[in-house]
């Protein structure tokens, strides 16, 4: 009893050694891996990458008069397959959209609520008993919140398509489009196509 179980143990030892030198780091700048039919993050880098070049080298976000926009990021709809936050996508395109120096993002209001809850956790503090323990020059004012002037929004969506007998094309659409939150009018739209072919074995969510 003591040898099978003795057995058993190295078995697992040994199949727990292999998975372990399966494990690699990823190169995420020249990643040279297979593709996949469910979107990675190669797939999120290529279609914020589009997104940027096209928003910033559009001109439409240079503020008349100089100075910068303030945007939010609305509602971004996974109408999808698969479990994607959207927020890994939008990440990337706040980030560029700031660097760009032309916008600034706030943490005040968003499709999903505040992207910072403590903006009105410290006001909710301030008009309490609590807010008596404070300095009261170091805590937020009422009316000192920037509302937003631009709002950025969209969707992502997935078509399955029967290629042939053996293969299926599954096209992924970014669709993303900036309003001024004034006049209701669109200063910018696009969509980004990613599109994959393979057996129909795999699966795409």
């Amino acid at each position: 009893m003591k040898t099978k179980t003795f057995g058993i143990i190295t078995l697992i030892g040994i199949f727990l050694a292999g998975c372990a030198t399966e494990t690699v780091n990823i190169d995420v700048v020249h990643d040279e891996g297979k593709a996949v039919m469910a979107l990675d993050y190669r797939d999120f880098a290529q279609a914020a990458s589009e997104m940027i070049q096209s928003m910033i080298g559009s001109g439409r976000l240079k503020k008349s008069g100089g100075g910068r926009y303030v945007m939010t990021t609305a509602r971004v709809t996974n109408d999808t397959m698969q479990r994607i936050d959207t927020d890994q996508l939008m990440a990337k395109i706040e980030e560029e959209l700031m660097n760009s120096e032309q916008v600034v993002m706030t943490s005040a209001v968003g499709g999903k609520g505040a992207p910072d809850e403590m903006i009105y956790e410290m006001r909710d503090i301030r008009d309490s008993a609590t807010g008596d323990e404070f300095n009261q020059e170091t805590l937020a004012g009422k009316r000192t919140i920037i509302a937003p002037e631009l709002s950025i929004a969209g969707k992502i969506f997935q078509r399955n398509i029967r290629y042939d007998s053996n293969r299926q094309q599954v096209e992924y659409y970014f669709q993303l489009m900036i309003t001024d939150l004034t006049t209701g009018l669109r200063f910018w739209q696009k969509e980004s196509i990613i599109g994959k072919r393979g057996s129909n074995k795999s699966v795409a969510w």
